[in-house]
């Protein structure tokens, strides 16, 4: 299946009908178990770097849901937000305006080819390494971006069943992806030649996660991908399964999961001594 034309949809949408915005983003926030990781570990953080401005790297915005929490959670702090959607950039940049969020600009950047140089406090990187062939070229570039001290956290896929993958001749259950995903030793063993520390790697989507997932977002996004029609019966799909998802999804959150779905990964690149 491919993710990016259901993506396209809902990009249009909030495009036509920027006032539903900022709902969009809450109701990605409550419907995305990754973003209730993602959100968590982002306000550790916040408080590990203390109270001083951060310079932050949001590395594929997408939508710019992080960005606008980052934005409005992580104060204070200035955001450089990218993607390689020159039109989901655009996108972001008049909407970011509209609110007069002057602490965030945007750029269309192909994480392979950038030069920051240790030019933040924190990069964020949120499903996007499963979709890049030369992973280890931009962990190097997020190496040299860093500042001393500086935090790269990493939501992606697990090899654990991550992108609906759980035997080796299975393909991806997204079209887009470039791997199945990670698991912590791949990260580490990658991560760590560079010269980055390993502060923290979290498993998310453990049994209870990935149970909530195919109820409440794989068997949806099946049913859009055969037929555009199901968007009609879609809101009473998610009226009879929601609650059912919700529960699942917190019981996830509270879990301490060996193995999962997904990976929450937190490295630091080391002080100068």
């Amino acid at each position: 299946m491919h993710y990016d034309p259901i993506k396209n949809i809902f990009a249009g949408w909030i495009k036509k009908f920027p006032f539903l915005r900022v709902w969009f983003y809450k109701l990605l926030d409550l419907m995305f178990l990754r973003s209730w990781y993602v959100r968590g570990e982002l306000r550790k953080l916040r408080q590990k770097l203390g109270s001083r401005s951060l310079n932050i790297y949001d590395a594929g915005t997408g939508y710019g849901q992080y960005a606008y929490f980052m934005a409005r959670n992580l104060e204070p702090n200035n955001i450089y937000a990218v993607d390689v959607k020159e039109e989901w950039i655009e996108d972001c940049r008049s909407f970011f305006s509209s609110r007069k969020m002057n602490n965030v600009t945007f750029g269309v950047e192909d994480l392979t080819q950038i030069g920051h140089k240790e030019r933040f406090d924190l990069i964020l990187s949120v499903d996007v390494m499963e979709h890049i062939v030369e992973d280890v070229k931009v962990f190097e570039n997020f190496y040299g971006a860093l500042k001393p001290g500086g935090f790269l956290m990493i939501n992606t896929p697990s090899v654990y069943g991550g992108s609906d993958v759980h035997e080796e001749e299975e393909e991806s259950f997204i079209g887009e992806h470039a791997r199945t995903g990670y698991s912590s030793e791949e990260l580490k063993g990658k991560l760590e030649p560079l010269g980055f520390e390993t502060y923290q790697s979290k498993y998310t989507y453990g049994n209870w996660g990935d149970r909530s997932w195919r109820l409440g977002i794989k068997y949806p996004m099946q049913m859009l991908n055969a037929s555009k029609l199901f968007l009609v019966i879609l809101p009473i799909y998610y009226i009879l399964t929601f609650p059912f998802t919700l529960l699942m999804m917190y019981l996830d959150y509270r879990a301490d999961n060996k193995l999962g779905a997904g990976i929450n990964f937190i490295a630091r690149k080391p002080e100068q001594k």
